[in-house]
């Protein structure tokens, strides 16, 4: 009996041990393993519509921004003299301001002993594989010479085409002997409040980055930032540096070209604003056609007519919203006996709803052409067939 249990006691310390060699050696043929049991790594997975659950069930616009990234460019502007004097370092205003990012110090490349600098850098958008690029007009003016970086490293010096001021968009070319990464244009009533926007660019200077928003609102004017404004603005995340470079939809096709921030201190307070692809596209295809972008015009100065100024001028709530403050001699509402005090009240007979609408529906009209003016004149309405002019140019305008 005593050597049976001699025996039995031998058998299950040689077990024990065996165990426990298997546990710390082998533990998968115990059908558990530390961490393996614990941790669940998830299974790489294909996301076929670029967005939603990229990996297992994460949510992820990876395939959006893979899509847009090459086709977005960085961009070194050399200043002239001039343009260096102009941007020297001034302290920033103390109360909210609308902000163009390649204005002041946060968008020239200072030195640390703070000097004078001759360089600026701004962000592009690759949009045909034969070289053209999108950017914003402030971004390379008064700039003599421009270089426009790829995020594979390569650079390429590059020409202006044309530029736009009043809308602020500037087309360059490159020069390649292989095609170029271009990116992929949105439909220009695509955007919705509410969508996922990306915000590629190349922010402060460090590189390519991406930030991730929504559309907060759309149809944005009234700002100050330039003759034209149809802003989309957005809480993604863009910087001093991100000007120009490319706002994407969740599939990542473009939408808008970022321009401008809302700010206290230039950094990004989540209040962005872009310039839509349906006025970028029309812009683009003017500049790489004629150089620059024709409009219509008919020479009259106006303004918002105020509930004051409805009153002075005795006029019953009509619903119009613009005045006509001054008529440029020899103008063509001039010939066509348009007078200060007039109210317009609708262009082809589309109600006009604001100065701003106004100006942008005579821009559309081709020069030449003829449109039908509908004004209110001592509580009377009259009709004027106007003959549309062509635009001067803002450098035109003000001599």
């Amino acid at each position: 009996m005593k050597q049976i249990w001699l025996i039995f006691a031998q058998a299950v310390t040689i077990v024990a041990a065996a165990l426990f060699a298997v546990s710390v050696f082998q533990p998968q043929w115990l059908g558990r393993g530390g961490a393996a049991a614990v941790v669940r790594v998830a299974q790489e997975a294909v996301n076929p519509a670029g967005t939603g659950a990229g990996a297992g069930n994460t949510l992820s616009y990876a395939t959006a921004a893979q899509r847009a990234l090459p086709a977005v460019v960085s961009i070194v502007v050399a200043l002239s003299p001039e343009a260096v004097r102009e941007r020297t370092p001034n302290p920033l205003l103390e109360d909210p301001f609308l902000r163009r990012f390649f204005e002041g110090e946060g968008d020239v490349l200072l030195p640390e002993d703070d000097s004078e600098a001759d360089s600026g850098f701004g962000s592009g958008v690759m949009v045909s594989e034969d070289g053209y690029v999108l950017t914003n007009n402030h971004v390379i003016e008064n700039g003599e010479g421009i270089e426009v970086g790829f995020s594979d490293g390569r650079t390429f010096p590059a020409r202006l085409v044309g530029s736009d001021p009043e809308s602020d968009l500037a087309v360059l070319k490159i020069d390649s002997n292989e095609a170029l990464p271009a990116i992929t244009f949105a439909g220009n009533e695509s955007l919705r409040i509410g969508d996922v926007v990306l915000a590629i660019g190349n922010p402060f200077g460090v590189g390519q980055t991406v930030t991730m928003g929504i559309v907060s609102a759309l149809g944005r004017s009234e700002l100050g930032l330039s003759t034209f404004e149809n802003y989309i603005q957005t809480d993604a995340a863009i910087n001093p540096g991100n000007s120009g470079g490319a706002l994407v939809d969740g599939s990542g096709n473009l939408v808008g070209i970022n321009t401008a921030i809302f700010s206290r201190s230039g950094g990004s307070l989540g209040i962005g604003f872009a310039i839509p692809v349906s006025l970028v596209r029309h812009v683009m295809e003017e500049i790489i056609a004629h150089g620059t972008v024709t409009r219509g015009w008919i020479g009259v100065e106006i303004q918002e007519l105020t509930p004051e100024l409805a009153e002075s001028f005795r006029v019953q709530d009509s619903g119009a919203k613009t005045l006509i403050a001054g008529v440029l001699t020899e103008g063509p509402a001039y010939k066509a006996g348009v007078e200060p005090g007039d109210i317009l009240l609708a262009i082809d007979d589309q109600p006009i709803a604001s100065p701003k609408d106004m100006q942008t529906r005579v821009a559309a009209i081709r020069p030449g052409d003829s449109a039908k003016f509908v004004f209110l004149r001592d509580g009377r309405e009259l009709t004027k067939n106007i003959e549309i002019a062509r635009r001067p140019l803002p450098k035109d305008m003000r001599r």
